[in-house]
Protein backbone atom coordinates (compact mmCIF):
# COMPACT_ATOMS: atom_id res chain seq x y z
CA UNK A 1 0.00 0.00 0.00
CA UNK A 2 1.33 3.45 -0.89
CA UNK A 3 1.65 5.32 2.39
CA UNK A 4 1.94 8.68 0.70
CA UNK A 5 -1.72 8.78 -0.25
CA UNK A 6 -5.13 9.78 1.00
CA UNK A 7 -4.83 7.08 3.66
CA UNK A 8 -2.02 9.02 5.32
CA UNK A 9 -4.42 11.87 6.20
CA UNK A 10 -7.11 9.70 7.80
CA UNK A 11 -5.52 8.80 11.19
CA UNK A 12 -4.76 12.31 12.51
CA UNK A 13 -7.89 13.94 11.09
CA UNK A 14 -10.16 11.17 12.36
CA UNK A 15 -8.54 11.26 15.81
CA UNK A 16 -9.01 15.03 16.10
CA UNK A 17 -12.63 14.94 14.88
CA UNK A 18 -13.45 12.09 17.29
CA UNK A 19 -11.79 13.87 20.19
CA UNK A 20 -13.75 17.07 19.63
CA UNK A 21 -16.99 15.16 19.01
CA UNK A 22 -16.81 12.65 21.87
CA UNK A 23 -14.59 14.59 24.32
CA UNK A 24 -12.72 11.29 24.85
CA UNK A 25 -9.34 12.61 23.80
CA UNK A 26 -7.28 9.65 25.04
CA UNK A 27 -9.40 7.02 23.28
CA UNK A 28 -9.62 9.13 20.10
CA UNK A 29 -5.86 9.60 19.85
CA UNK A 30 -5.25 5.92 20.58
CA UNK A 31 -7.69 5.00 17.79
CA UNK A 32 -5.87 7.34 15.38
CA UNK A 33 -2.50 5.80 16.28
CA UNK A 34 -3.92 2.29 15.87
CA UNK A 35 -5.48 3.11 12.49
CA UNK A 36 -2.19 4.61 11.31
CA UNK A 37 -0.24 1.45 12.19
CA UNK A 38 -2.89 -0.77 10.60
CA UNK A 39 -2.43 1.23 7.39
CA UNK A 40 1.36 0.97 7.70
CA UNK A 41 0.96 -2.80 8.25
CA UNK A 42 -0.86 -3.15 4.93
CA UNK A 43 -4.27 -3.53 6.52
CA UNK A 44 -3.21 -6.36 8.85
CA UNK A 45 -5.15 -5.67 12.06
CA UNK A 46 -3.07 -7.97 14.30
CA UNK A 47 0.27 -6.54 13.14
CA UNK A 48 -1.15 -3.04 13.36
CA UNK A 49 -2.29 -3.61 16.94
CA UNK A 50 1.07 -5.04 18.02
CA UNK A 51 2.90 -2.18 16.28
CA UNK A 52 0.66 0.32 18.09
CA UNK A 53 1.71 -1.03 21.48
CA UNK A 54 5.36 -0.97 20.42
CA UNK A 55 5.01 2.58 19.12
CA UNK A 56 3.77 3.75 22.53
CA UNK A 57 6.81 2.12 24.14
CA UNK A 58 9.11 3.65 21.52
CA UNK A 59 7.97 7.17 22.42
CA UNK A 60 10.45 6.96 25.30
CA UNK A 61 13.32 6.00 22.98
CA UNK A 62 13.45 9.65 21.95
CA UNK A 63 15.19 11.50 24.78
CA UNK A 64 13.47 14.75 23.79
CA UNK A 65 10.03 13.14 24.19
CA UNK A 66 11.01 11.69 27.57
CA UNK A 67 12.33 15.03 28.81
CA UNK A 68 9.13 16.78 27.71
CA UNK A 69 6.94 14.24 29.52
CA UNK A 70 9.19 14.55 32.61
CA UNK A 71 9.07 18.34 32.85
CA UNK A 72 5.34 18.38 32.17
CA UNK A 73 4.82 16.08 35.17
CA UNK A 74 7.29 17.93 37.40
CA UNK A 75 5.37 21.15 36.90
CA UNK A 76 2.74 19.62 39.20
CA UNK A 77 5.29 19.73 42.02
CA UNK A 78 6.06 23.38 41.30
CA UNK A 79 2.37 24.33 41.28
CA UNK A 80 1.65 22.52 44.53
CA UNK A 81 4.74 24.11 46.15
CA UNK A 82 3.75 27.69 45.44
CA UNK A 83 0.22 27.03 46.69
CA UNK A 84 1.20 25.25 49.92
CA UNK A 85 3.86 27.86 50.76
CA UNK A 86 1.36 30.71 50.64
CA UNK A 87 3.02 32.18 47.54
CA UNK A 88 -0.15 32.10 45.46
CA UNK A 89 -2.25 33.69 48.22
CA UNK A 90 0.38 36.40 48.67
CA UNK A 91 0.44 37.16 44.95
CA UNK A 92 -3.36 37.23 44.83
CA UNK A 93 -3.40 39.78 47.67
CA UNK A 94 -1.09 42.06 45.69
CA UNK A 95 -3.18 41.67 42.54
CA UNK A 96 -6.38 42.31 44.51
CA UNK A 97 -4.95 45.54 45.91
CA UNK A 98 -4.07 46.66 42.40
CA UNK A 99 -7.53 45.69 41.16
CA UNK A 100 -9.22 47.51 44.07
CA UNK A 101 -7.35 50.71 43.21
CA UNK A 102 -8.39 50.47 39.58
CA UNK A 103 -11.96 49.50 40.51
CA UNK A 104 -12.29 52.56 42.74
CA UNK A 105 -11.46 54.77 39.78
CA UNK A 106 -13.00 52.76 36.93
CA UNK A 107 -15.80 50.46 38.04
CA UNK A 108 -16.12 47.13 36.26
CA UNK A 109 -12.59 47.16 34.82
CA UNK A 110 -10.99 44.61 37.16
CA UNK A 111 -11.56 41.61 34.86
CA UNK A 112 -10.11 43.54 31.94
CA UNK A 113 -7.01 44.50 33.94
CA UNK A 114 -6.33 40.96 35.17
CA UNK A 115 -6.74 39.48 31.69
CA UNK A 116 -4.44 42.14 30.21
CA UNK A 117 -1.86 41.40 32.91
CA UNK A 118 -1.93 37.71 31.92
CA UNK A 119 -1.53 38.72 28.26
CA UNK A 120 1.39 41.05 29.05
CA UNK A 121 3.14 38.42 31.18
CA UNK A 122 3.05 36.02 28.25
CA UNK A 123 4.40 38.64 25.84
CA UNK A 124 7.39 39.26 28.10
CA UNK A 125 8.33 35.56 28.28
CA UNK A 126 9.33 35.02 24.67
CA UNK A 127 12.27 32.71 25.27
CA UNK A 128 10.33 29.42 25.01
CA UNK A 129 6.69 28.56 24.32
CA UNK A 130 6.29 25.89 27.01
CA UNK A 131 7.78 28.09 29.75
CA UNK A 132 5.50 30.87 28.50
CA UNK A 133 2.24 28.94 28.95
CA UNK A 134 3.40 27.25 32.15
CA UNK A 135 4.11 30.61 33.76
CA UNK A 136 0.93 32.37 32.65
CA UNK A 137 -1.31 29.43 33.54
CA UNK A 138 0.29 28.73 36.92
CA UNK A 139 0.33 32.37 38.07
CA UNK A 140 -3.07 33.52 36.91
CA UNK A 141 -5.27 30.41 37.33
CA UNK A 142 -6.06 31.05 41.02
CA UNK A 143 -6.64 34.75 40.28
CA UNK A 144 -8.99 33.96 37.38
CA UNK A 145 -10.79 31.41 39.59
CA UNK A 146 -11.30 33.96 42.33
CA UNK A 147 -12.68 36.48 39.84
CA UNK A 148 -14.96 33.85 38.25
CA UNK A 149 -13.28 34.06 34.86
CA UNK A 150 -13.59 30.69 33.07
CA UNK A 151 -10.45 28.62 32.82
CA UNK A 152 -11.11 28.27 29.10
CA UNK A 153 -10.42 32.01 28.81
CA UNK A 154 -7.09 31.71 30.64
CA UNK A 155 -6.09 28.73 28.49
CA UNK A 156 -6.97 30.75 25.39
CA UNK A 157 -4.94 33.78 26.51
CA UNK A 158 -1.93 31.63 27.48
CA UNK A 159 -2.01 29.58 24.27
CA UNK A 160 -2.51 32.58 21.97
CA UNK A 161 0.62 34.36 23.16
CA UNK A 162 3.02 31.41 23.42
CA UNK A 163 4.04 30.29 19.92
CA UNK A 164 2.98 33.62 18.31
CA UNK A 165 5.20 35.61 20.70
CA UNK A 166 8.14 33.22 20.35
CA UNK A 167 8.12 33.51 16.55
CA UNK A 168 7.60 37.29 16.44
CA UNK A 169 10.46 37.93 18.91
CA UNK A 170 12.94 35.43 17.45
CA UNK A 171 15.73 35.92 20.01
CA UNK A 172 15.38 32.26 20.90
CA UNK A 173 15.63 28.77 19.44
CA UNK A 174 12.69 29.50 17.13
CA UNK A 175 14.61 32.23 15.30
CA UNK A 176 17.76 30.15 14.95
CA UNK A 177 15.81 27.14 13.69
CA UNK A 178 14.00 29.20 11.05
CA UNK A 179 17.30 30.75 9.94
CA UNK A 180 18.69 27.24 9.51
CA UNK A 181 15.76 26.22 7.30
CA UNK A 182 16.13 29.36 5.19
CA UNK A 183 19.90 28.83 4.85
CA UNK A 184 19.22 25.28 3.64
CA UNK A 185 17.39 26.81 0.66
CA UNK A 186 20.60 28.46 -0.53
CA UNK A 187 20.18 32.01 0.78
CA UNK A 188 23.50 33.71 1.57
CA UNK A 189 22.05 35.90 4.32
CA UNK A 190 19.28 33.95 6.08
CA UNK A 191 18.99 36.50 8.87
CA UNK A 192 18.14 39.24 6.37
CA UNK A 193 15.60 36.99 4.64
CA UNK A 194 13.99 36.15 7.98
CA UNK A 195 13.72 39.84 8.89
CA UNK A 196 12.07 40.66 5.56
CA UNK A 197 9.59 37.80 5.94
CA UNK A 198 8.60 38.52 9.55
CA UNK A 199 6.53 41.70 8.93
CA UNK A 200 4.47 39.58 6.52
CA UNK A 201 3.82 36.86 9.11
CA UNK A 202 0.26 37.99 9.80
CA UNK A 203 -1.23 35.06 11.70
CA UNK A 204 0.72 35.38 14.98
CA UNK A 205 0.15 39.16 14.95
CA UNK A 206 -3.58 38.69 14.48
CA UNK A 207 -3.75 35.89 17.09
CA UNK A 208 -2.07 38.12 19.69
CA UNK A 209 -4.11 41.17 18.65
CA UNK A 210 -7.36 39.23 18.79
CA UNK A 211 -6.76 38.44 22.46
CA UNK A 212 -6.53 42.17 23.22
CA UNK A 213 -9.62 42.87 21.13
CA UNK A 214 -11.67 40.24 22.97
CA UNK A 215 -10.44 41.44 26.37
CA UNK A 216 -11.16 45.12 25.73
CA UNK A 217 -14.47 44.79 23.88
CA UNK A 218 -15.83 41.78 25.85
CA UNK A 219 -17.20 40.55 22.50
CA UNK A 220 -16.81 36.83 23.11
CA UNK A 221 -18.53 34.49 20.67
CA UNK A 222 -19.08 30.80 20.08
CA UNK A 223 -18.38 28.30 22.88
CA UNK A 224 -16.28 30.88 24.77
CA UNK A 225 -19.34 33.11 25.16
CA UNK A 226 -21.21 30.21 26.76
CA UNK A 227 -18.25 29.57 29.07
CA UNK A 228 -18.23 33.24 30.13
CA UNK A 229 -21.99 33.19 30.77
CA UNK A 230 -21.64 29.99 32.80
CA UNK A 231 -18.91 31.49 34.98
CA UNK A 232 -20.83 34.74 35.54
CA UNK A 233 -24.21 33.19 36.30
CA UNK A 234 -23.20 30.05 38.22
CA UNK A 235 -19.67 30.88 39.39
CA UNK A 236 -18.39 27.65 37.79
CA UNK A 237 -15.00 28.23 36.16
CA UNK A 238 -15.24 24.83 34.44
CA UNK A 239 -18.36 23.07 33.16
CA UNK A 240 -19.99 20.20 35.02
CA UNK A 241 -18.36 16.95 33.95
CA UNK A 242 -15.17 18.64 32.71
CA UNK A 243 -11.93 16.68 33.12
CA UNK A 244 -8.98 19.02 33.72
CA UNK A 245 -5.57 17.61 32.81
CA UNK A 246 -4.39 18.35 36.34
CA UNK A 247 -5.78 16.65 39.44
CA UNK A 248 -8.15 18.62 41.66
CA UNK A 249 -5.90 17.60 44.58
CA UNK A 250 -3.18 19.81 43.08
CA UNK A 251 -5.48 22.67 42.11
CA UNK A 252 -7.28 22.79 45.47
CA UNK A 253 -4.16 22.64 47.64
CA UNK A 254 -4.52 25.29 50.37
CA UNK A 255 -1.61 27.13 51.98
CA UNK A 256 -0.23 25.51 55.09
CA UNK A 257 -2.03 26.59 58.27
CA UNK A 258 -0.27 29.38 60.13
CA UNK A 259 1.87 30.41 57.14
CA UNK A 260 1.85 34.10 56.23
CA UNK A 261 0.96 34.68 52.55
CA UNK A 262 4.00 36.09 50.71
CA UNK A 263 4.15 36.73 46.97
CA UNK A 264 7.91 36.14 47.19
CA UNK A 265 7.30 32.43 47.70
CA UNK A 266 5.70 32.25 44.26
CA UNK A 267 7.82 34.81 42.43
CA UNK A 268 11.12 33.16 43.47
CA UNK A 269 10.63 29.69 41.91
CA UNK A 270 8.75 31.03 38.89
CA UNK A 271 11.46 33.66 38.35
CA UNK A 272 14.15 31.00 38.62
CA UNK A 273 12.35 28.83 36.05
CA UNK A 274 12.01 31.69 33.56
CA UNK A 275 15.54 33.00 34.16
CA UNK A 276 17.17 29.58 33.86
CA UNK A 277 15.69 28.97 30.41
CA UNK A 278 18.01 31.22 28.32
CA UNK A 279 20.99 30.23 30.47
CA UNK A 280 20.34 26.54 29.86
CA UNK A 281 19.80 27.11 26.13
CA UNK A 282 23.21 28.80 25.99
CA UNK A 283 24.77 26.03 28.11
CA UNK A 284 23.37 23.17 26.02
CA UNK A 285 24.06 24.91 22.72
CA UNK A 286 27.49 26.46 23.28
CA UNK A 287 29.46 23.36 22.25
CA UNK A 288 27.56 23.26 18.94
CA UNK A 289 28.49 26.81 17.87
CA UNK A 290 31.13 26.88 15.16
CA UNK A 291 33.75 29.61 14.58
CA UNK A 292 33.10 31.33 17.93
CA UNK A 293 36.40 33.22 17.60
CA UNK A 294 35.12 35.05 14.53
CA UNK A 295 31.89 36.19 16.21
CA UNK A 296 31.01 38.95 18.60
CA UNK A 297 29.78 37.90 22.03
CA UNK A 298 26.12 38.65 21.25
CA UNK A 299 26.21 36.77 17.95
CA UNK A 300 27.83 33.79 19.69
CA UNK A 301 25.21 33.82 22.46
CA UNK A 302 22.39 34.04 19.90
CA UNK A 303 23.84 31.11 17.99
CA UNK A 304 24.21 29.11 21.20
CA UNK A 305 20.56 29.73 22.12
CA UNK A 306 19.55 28.52 18.67
CA UNK A 307 21.70 25.39 18.97
CA UNK A 308 20.48 24.59 22.50
CA UNK A 309 18.08 21.80 23.41
CA UNK A 310 14.65 23.18 24.28
CA UNK A 311 13.44 20.07 26.11
CA UNK A 312 16.67 19.77 28.12
CA UNK A 313 16.59 23.45 29.03
CA UNK A 314 12.95 23.38 30.16
CA UNK A 315 13.53 20.21 32.21
CA UNK A 316 16.56 21.69 33.99
CA UNK A 317 14.77 24.98 34.51
CA UNK A 318 11.78 23.29 36.18
CA UNK A 319 14.04 21.06 38.30
CA UNK A 320 16.08 24.06 39.44
CA UNK A 321 12.90 25.99 40.28
CA UNK A 322 11.63 23.07 42.38
CA UNK A 323 14.99 22.77 44.18
CA UNK A 324 15.27 26.50 44.88
CA UNK A 325 11.64 26.74 45.97
CA UNK A 326 11.83 23.68 48.22
CA UNK A 327 15.11 24.84 49.80
CA UNK A 328 13.69 28.32 50.40
CA UNK A 329 10.59 26.94 52.11
CA UNK A 330 12.72 24.70 54.35
CA UNK A 331 14.98 27.62 55.31
CA UNK A 332 11.91 29.76 56.08
CA UNK A 333 10.54 26.82 58.13
CA UNK A 334 7.36 26.85 56.04
CA UNK A 335 7.81 23.19 55.09
CA UNK A 336 9.88 20.36 56.45
CA UNK A 337 12.15 18.24 54.26
CA UNK A 338 9.67 15.35 54.38
CA UNK A 339 6.79 17.65 53.41
CA UNK A 340 8.77 18.88 50.39
CA UNK A 341 9.34 15.28 49.24
CA UNK A 342 5.69 14.31 49.83
CA UNK A 343 4.40 17.37 47.95
CA UNK A 344 6.75 16.67 45.04
CA UNK A 345 5.32 13.18 44.56
CA UNK A 346 1.78 14.41 45.06
CA UNK A 347 2.27 17.09 42.40
CA UNK A 348 3.77 14.62 39.92
CA UNK A 349 0.97 12.10 40.48
CA UNK A 350 -1.60 14.83 39.86
CA UNK A 351 -0.26 15.23 36.31
CA UNK A 352 -0.30 11.58 35.22
CA UNK A 353 -3.16 12.31 32.74
CA UNK A 354 -0.98 14.98 31.10
CA UNK A 355 1.93 12.53 30.78
CA UNK A 356 -0.36 10.00 29.10
CA UNK A 357 -1.73 12.61 26.71
CA UNK A 358 1.80 13.74 25.83
CA UNK A 359 2.77 10.13 25.10
CA UNK A 360 -0.22 9.72 22.77
CA UNK A 361 0.48 13.07 21.06
CA UNK A 362 4.08 12.06 20.36
CA UNK A 363 2.94 8.63 19.14
CA UNK A 364 0.45 10.03 16.64
CA UNK A 365 3.11 12.49 15.46
CA UNK A 366 5.42 9.54 14.77
CA UNK A 367 2.81 7.58 12.85
CA UNK A 368 2.00 10.69 10.76
CA UNK A 369 5.68 11.03 9.94
CA UNK A 370 5.91 7.37 8.90
CA UNK A 371 2.77 7.73 6.78
CA UNK A 372 4.17 10.87 5.15
CA UNK A 373 1.03 12.86 6.01
CA UNK A 374 2.64 16.29 5.76
CA UNK A 375 4.59 15.52 2.59
CA UNK A 376 1.50 14.09 0.89
CA UNK A 377 -0.66 17.12 1.69
CA UNK A 378 2.06 19.47 0.49
CA UNK A 379 2.72 17.54 -2.72
CA UNK A 380 -0.92 17.35 -3.88
CA UNK A 381 -1.23 21.13 -3.49
CA UNK A 382 1.46 21.72 -6.11
CA UNK A 383 -0.69 20.53 -8.99
CA UNK A 384 -3.18 23.39 -8.92
CA UNK A 385 -1.03 26.38 -7.98
CA UNK A 386 -0.67 29.60 -9.93
CA UNK A 387 1.89 32.27 -8.93
CA UNK A 388 -0.78 34.53 -7.44
CA UNK A 389 -2.12 31.75 -5.24
CA UNK A 390 1.24 30.49 -3.95
CA UNK A 391 1.27 32.39 -0.60
CA UNK A 392 -2.35 31.66 0.34
CA UNK A 393 -2.13 27.98 -0.64
CA UNK A 394 1.17 27.55 1.22
CA UNK A 395 -0.48 29.12 4.28
CA UNK A 396 -3.60 26.94 4.11
CA UNK A 397 -1.64 23.74 3.49
CA UNK A 398 0.72 24.60 6.37
CA UNK A 399 -2.31 25.20 8.61
CA UNK A 400 -3.75 21.81 7.74
CA UNK A 401 -0.46 19.97 8.20
CA UNK A 402 0.27 21.65 11.53
CA UNK A 403 -3.26 21.13 12.83
CA UNK A 404 -3.26 17.46 11.77
CA UNK A 405 0.20 16.63 13.10
CA UNK A 406 0.44 19.05 16.04
CA UNK A 407 3.92 20.22 15.09
CA UNK A 408 4.88 23.72 13.99
CA UNK A 409 8.59 23.06 13.53
CA UNK A 410 7.93 19.94 11.45
CA UNK A 411 5.53 21.99 9.32
CA UNK A 412 8.14 24.73 8.87
CA UNK A 413 10.65 22.16 7.62
CA UNK A 414 8.20 20.68 5.10
CA UNK A 415 6.63 23.87 3.80
CA UNK A 416 9.74 26.06 3.52
CA UNK A 417 11.52 23.26 1.64
CA UNK A 418 8.57 22.99 -0.77
CA UNK A 419 7.32 26.61 -0.78
CA UNK A 420 10.60 28.43 -1.51
CA UNK A 421 11.49 26.48 -4.70
CA UNK A 422 7.84 26.70 -5.76
CA UNK A 423 7.81 30.48 -5.30
CA UNK A 424 11.10 30.85 -7.15
CA UNK A 425 10.05 28.70 -10.10
CA UNK A 426 6.63 30.38 -10.42
CA UNK A 427 8.10 33.86 -9.76
CA UNK A 428 5.93 34.40 -6.68
CA UNK A 429 7.11 36.56 -3.78
CA UNK A 430 9.56 34.45 -1.74
CA UNK A 431 9.35 36.52 1.47
CA UNK A 432 5.56 36.35 1.45
CA UNK A 433 5.72 32.59 0.87
CA UNK A 434 8.16 32.02 3.76
CA UNK A 435 5.94 34.12 6.03
CA UNK A 436 2.90 32.11 4.93
CA UNK A 437 4.65 28.82 5.75
CA UNK A 438 5.64 30.12 9.19
CA UNK A 439 2.18 31.52 9.94
CA UNK A 440 0.48 28.27 8.96
CA UNK A 441 2.81 26.32 11.23
CA UNK A 442 2.03 28.63 14.16
CA UNK A 443 -1.71 28.13 13.55
CA UNK A 444 -1.33 24.42 14.25
CA UNK A 445 0.91 24.99 17.26
CA UNK A 446 -1.69 27.43 18.57
CA UNK A 447 -4.85 25.35 18.30
CA UNK A 448 -4.22 21.71 17.35
CA UNK A 449 -5.49 19.32 20.06
CA UNK A 450 -2.25 17.33 19.77
CA UNK A 451 0.16 20.27 19.91
CA UNK A 452 2.32 20.24 23.04
CA UNK A 453 1.69 23.92 23.79
CA UNK A 454 -2.09 23.45 23.45
CA UNK A 455 -1.91 20.50 25.84
CA UNK A 456 0.29 22.36 28.34
CA UNK A 457 -2.02 25.41 28.13
CA UNK A 458 -4.93 23.19 29.21
CA UNK A 459 -2.87 21.70 32.01
CA UNK A 460 -1.41 24.92 33.41
CA UNK A 461 -4.82 26.61 33.31
CA UNK A 462 -6.65 23.64 34.87
CA UNK A 463 -8.98 23.44 31.88
CA UNK A 464 -10.63 20.47 30.22
CA UNK A 465 -8.47 19.95 27.13
CA UNK A 466 -11.24 19.58 24.56
CA UNK A 467 -13.13 22.53 26.10
CA UNK A 468 -9.98 24.61 25.60
CA UNK A 469 -9.67 23.50 21.97
CA UNK A 470 -13.35 24.13 21.20
CA UNK A 471 -13.49 27.58 22.82
CA UNK A 472 -10.35 28.96 21.20
CA UNK A 473 -10.73 27.39 17.75
CA UNK A 474 -13.32 29.95 16.50
CA UNK A 475 -10.95 32.79 17.41
CA UNK A 476 -8.04 31.05 15.69
CA UNK A 477 -10.17 30.44 12.58
CA UNK A 478 -11.14 34.13 12.41
CA UNK A 479 -7.46 35.17 12.61
CA UNK A 480 -6.57 32.45 10.09
CA UNK A 481 -9.32 33.52 7.65
CA UNK A 482 -8.20 37.16 7.75
CA UNK A 483 -4.62 36.00 7.18
CA UNK A 484 -5.64 33.89 4.18
CA UNK A 485 -7.45 36.86 2.61
CA UNK A 486 -4.38 39.06 3.14
CA UNK A 487 -2.13 36.49 1.44
CA UNK A 488 -4.60 36.17 -1.44
CA UNK A 489 -4.63 39.95 -1.98
CA UNK A 490 -0.88 40.41 -1.52
CA UNK A 491 -0.21 37.43 -3.76
CA UNK A 492 -1.69 39.45 -6.61
CA UNK A 493 -0.10 42.75 -5.58
CA UNK A 494 3.45 41.41 -5.08
CA UNK A 495 3.52 39.13 -8.11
Amino acid sequence: MDHFSFWSVLPPVLAIVLAIKTKQVFVSLLFGIWLGWVILSGGNILDGTLNTVQALVDVFKDSGNTRTIMFSSLVGALIIFIQRSGGVDGFILKINRLVDKIESKKAGKSRVVVELLAWLTGILIFVESSINVLTVGSIYRPIFDRMKIPREKLAYIADSISAPTCILIPLNAWGAYIMGLIAAQGFDNPFSVMLKAFPLNFYPMLAIGMVVFIILTRKDFGPMKKAEERAKTTGKVIRDGAKPLISSDVLSMEKKEGVKPKAFNMILPIGVMVGMMPLMLIFTGWSNVKDIEQMGIFEALFNAIGQGSGSTSVLYSVLTAIFVGGTSYIIQKILTFNEVIDLTFKGISGLIPLALLMMLAFAIGTVCKNLGTGIYIAEISKAWLSPNFVPVIVFLVACFIAFSTGTSWGTFAIMIAIGVPMAESLEANVFLTIAAALGGGVFGDHCSPISDTTIISSMASGSDHIDHVKTQLPYALVAGSITAVLYLILGYIFH
